[in-house]
């Protein structure tokens, strides 16, 4: 069964069934909304990735509560609340919103304190990651995919920026090393380092403190923000693959290498296409190594640059699907007000908005 015929036979069911059963069961129709966040949680089920204590626990709190609260974050990106304690109103608010959640009354609806709690957790536990990768697995593993746009897209943090280290500047002697003069090699480069390692060894070497960082937009004009930057590879029908979270500082072509891994380890695909900033020879080189036709818009580093071919300008073009989930992610899934601190829950908010990104953008393609 093909991608969009499967979500279109899983929306079907979900009309067909599962909403009339609700109408029978609560007092009130579900709104629009309600309907939609039941379709991405039945695509999600985000409750079987998370956590559990084993079943003869006795230190400590029974946790039986942090699979409705993993649900209720999925609401919190759906109804684009900001603060959690917005969330908890509606909770209590809204009977079906509650119900859907797995909430059977006001009494079981945690404090925000135990919201807070639960987050850390499937921060730690890489929830929305073991969510995301199972949803790769389960809707694309089976396809072939075209174009793999890969880029990358500012975060906002709400922390202190990390100092820099100040490296100490060696000199070199000039000239021809005098016989038997041994001098330092040059340190090997991140990207000469990456083409040998596996994408988990390249992705720890990459630093993810909160710092200051720089990009030029789409007019051309320098940006500059403090926080993260988020690197995501998205497929032609607009579906996130994969997604790494590095320091603003980081530029976009350390992280193309360990993705291009990430991506080929999860799905087939035929192009990598990527911006004048992924033009260097490693990268190329790590395309055509994995069976991939690399497509870089060429920089011309101060001089006159040779224009793609016709044929490739074309296929250049399907990046702009990339520049689109940038635009979602941050306009609609919680992106530009990320609220926690530390790249391990910065990572968790994003990741829980692009899991609800990859199951709207599916019920997008079955409609």
């Amino acid at each position: 069964m093909k991608l969009t015929e499967r979500i279109s036979w899983l929306v079907g069911t979900l009309q067909d069934r599962l909403f009339p059963s609700f109408e029978k069961c609560y007092e009130t129709r579900l709104t629009e909304q309600e309907q939609h966040l039941v379709k991405i949680l039945e695509i999600l089920r985000i409750e079987k990735h998370v956590f559990k204590k084993a079943d003869n626990q006795w230190i400590g709190r029974k946790l039986k509560e942090r699979e409705a609260i993993a649900r209720a974050f999925v609401a919190k990106m759906i109804y684009k609340h900001i603060h959690t304690r917005l969330l908890l109103k509606d909770l209590q608010r809204s009977p079906n919103l509650k119900r859907i959640c797995g909430f059977s009354s006001i009494r079981e609806i945690p404090s925000e304190s135990t919201f807070s709690r639960a987050f850390f957790e499937f921060a730690k536990d890489g929830l929305g990651e073991k969510v995301h990768k199972v949803l790769v697995e389960s809707h694309l593993k089976a396809e072939l995919v075209g174009h793999i746009s890969r880029d990358s897209t500012a975060i906002e943090g709400r922390e202190k920026a990390a100092k820099k280290e100040k490296k100490e500047k060696v000199k070199k002697k000039k000239g021809r090393p005098k016989k038997g003069e041994i001098r330092e090699a040059k340190e090997e480069k991140r990207l000469d380092r990456q083409i040998n390692q596996s994408f988990e060894e390249s992705l720890k070497e990459l630093p993810t403190v909160c710092d200051i960082g720089s990009k030029k937009n789409s007019k051309g004009y320098l940006e500059t923000w403090k926080g993260y930057k988020l690197h995501i590879d998205v497929s032609d029908c607009g579906l996130p693959v994969s997604a790494v979270l590095t320091s603003a500082s980081v530029h976009d072509s350390q992280a193309a290498i360990p993705m291009i891994k990430m991506t080929s380890a999860r799905v087939d695909y035929l192009y990598d296409v990527m911006d004048a900033a992924y033009d260097a020879g490693q990268i190329y080189e790590a395309s055509r190594t994995l069976g991939h036709v690399p497509l870089i818009d060429r920089n011309s580093r101060g001089k006159e640059s040779i224009p793609m071919a016709p044929h490739e300008a074309v296929r250049y073009n399907e990046r702009t699907v990339a520049e689109r989930l940038n635009s979602r992610i941050k306009e609609d899934f919680g992106a530009r007000n990320v609220m926690v601190k530390g790249a391990e829950k910065v990572k968790t908010h994003l990741m829980f908005g692009l899991i609800v990104l990859f199951a709207d953008q599916l019920l997008k393609l079955a409609n």
